[in-house]
């Protein structure tokens, strides 16, 4: 009998799983053994049965004004522990670097005097919120989450793609896939040694509650969401759920006195660590934006006074912009006295005298991205742009050159794919993929969820893979080392919500996770 893998054909990029035609990477050795004898009929019900876990579940996203299930592969993106190592360490040193420009941003600014980073750059970023200098944030945390996009180029080395350090999202796609394929396909776990992921809200609790104000030893914790109509609701109420914490939105919460409470049916209680997941501009209608109404007035007030931590801090979004991606290399040679372990995708400023003629005189070569552009939005290919498409680029490029970024384009490595629909899979090809590790940084260090959400561009050829853009993720494996014995997770101690006067269960809105729960659309929250 034919297997799945016998049409497959390499593309001209790294793959993942064949390091030539019929010879498999080691890492992958099980895995192709378990898979290729998959027909149609397996393929077909193994995919349907993810797909209607995830319905069942809640775990769906809106492409084209339609509700789907998430998209989840069948073949798993698997880490060997030497290549996890060097992603750990990129990432690490990359936060640890950021950490320092955000604290100079909002400080001394040593970096812009020195002239390693332009003082155009901070003052003109839309990001950059004057209303957090003076905010001293516990432990000097200001990044407790980030989601920093890789990608592995055609010789197989990993690169930096964006730094997400606002309101990265997708980890409950990481903890959903590993549940789902685990009942789906156990015989793939069966000769694999695979690091879990079941630690991750384990350890962003334990950060959370370390970085609580000064002198409170038993901080409450809650997880402020836009409310259900968000696209991440879904996210947000697991991790609440795992985390054992209150999902509040804005009116669940009141400030006075500079402190915030929330509101219970057995009346308020204090709120000192609030992991918001909300863009800054909707977060206080006193400070940012008037006409929000899925925000809390007063919170920022309370972090300034030092009676409440909000994670991720308020001002990260400058170390989002794409512009200041282009110095972070400079930057990590600045602050840590190190080079970087994982480079940058080769990058142009437009902005910068004599590189806007030189970018538009090449856009059919090169991407272009807007500098606050997220999910893929924006985004132009130029070698797969026509030409009224580039001519529109070069005069928006020309009129706005500090709202762009140039990048020489990278051939993604590619991961075979079920391919086919839903009333017939023929087979695997193969599909270009990125990966975005997610860091926790709980003040002493910083840890990483092994594996990360590898994204997935189910069309051939694409290279955009935002599930906003119809992308699909996979399983991400990473195996251990040869004597790695399971990390002890430090305990995390749990919230007495006695103690604060309500019981777990007791909250006026306690936002449950549950099947069905609706996210369709982006209200005061980036889709990062």
């Amino acid at each position: 009998m034919a297997d799945i893998f016998d049409s497959y054909t390499l593309a001209d990029a790294w793959d993942e799983m064949f390091e030539r035609p019929g010879i498999v990477r080691p890492a992958y050795g099980a895995v192709f053994s378990a898979l290729q004898s998959l027909d149609a009929n397996e393929l077909r019900f193994r995919t349907d049965q993810m797909a209607r876990t995830f319905t069942d579940r809640g775990v769906t996203y809106s492409f084209g004004g339609e509700e789907r299930p998430f998209p989840l592969d069948l073949v798993p993106r698997i880490l060997d522990a030497v290549e996890w190592d060097t992603i750990v360490r990129g990432v690490q040193q990359r936060v640890r670097a950021l950490e320092a420009f955000l604290a100079d941003a909002y400080g001394h600014q040593r970096a812009f005097k020195d002239g390693v980073v332009p003082y155009r750059l901070l003052y003109s970023s839309q990001h950059f919120n004057r209303a957090a200098h003076g905010i001293e944030p516990p432990g000097g945390v200001r990044i407790h989450v980030a989601g920093i996009d890789l990608v592995r180029d055609q010789d197989g080395g990993f690169r930096v793609l964006e730094d997400n350090v606002r309101v990265p999202s997708g980890v409950s796609y990481v903890i959903e896939n590993r549940r789902v394929m685990t009942r789906v396909l156990p015989s793939l776990f069966a000769e694999q040694p695979v690091r879990p992921v079941d630690e991750y809200a384990q350890r962003l609790l334990g950060a959370l509650r370390a970085c609580a104000p000064e002198g409170v030893t038993d901080p409450v914790v809650v997880v402020l969401t836009p409310g259900v109509a968000n696209a991440a609701y879904f996210e947000h109420a697991l991790l609440a759920r795992l985390m054992g914490v209150q999902l509040v939105e804005g009116r669940d919460l009141v400030c006075s006195g500079n402190r915030v409470r929330m509101r219970t049916t057995r009346g308020e209680t204090p709120v000192h660590v609030v992991y918001r997941r909300m863009d800054d501009d909707f977060l206080d209608p006193l400070h940012f934006r008037p006409d929000s109404v899925i925000g809390c007035p007063g919170i920022l007030s309370a972090a300034h006074a030092g009676n409440v931590t909000l994670a991720n801090a308020v001002g990260n979004g400058i170390a989002d912009d794409k512009l200041l991606y282009t110095y972070v290399p400079d930057l990590i040679r600045y602050y840590l006295a190190e080079e970087p372990a994982l480079p940058n995708v080769e990058s142009f400023r437009p902005e910068e005298p004599g590189q806007l003629e030189a970018v538009l005189d090449q856009l059919d070569r090169l991407v272009l991205k807007p500098v606050d552009g997220a999910g893929g939005k924006g985004i132009v290919i130029g070698p797969q742009a026509d030409r009224p498409a580039l001519d529109r680029l070069a005069a928006q490029v020309r009129a706005d050159p500090r709202g762009w970024i140039a990048q020489r384009p990278v051939a993604l490595s590619t991961s075979p794919t079920l391919t086919g629909t839903a009333e017939g899979y023929d087979g695997v090809a193969p599909r270009h993929i990125d990966l975005r590790p997610f860091a926790v940084n709980n003040g002493d260090d910083i840890w990483l969820l092994p594996g990360g959400l590898t994204r997935v561009a189910l069309g051939e050829g694409n290279l955009v893979v935002n599930s906003s853009q119809g992308g699909g993720s996979k399983d991400t494996w990473v195996l251990p080392g040869p004597r790695a014995p399971r990390e002890a997770v430090p305990a995390a101690p749990q919230p007495s919500y006695e103690q604060h006067g309500f019981a777990a269960a007791d909250g006026v809105t306690p936002r449950q996770f549950g099947p069905g729960a609706p996210s369709v659309t982006e209200q005061g929250a980036q889709q990062q």
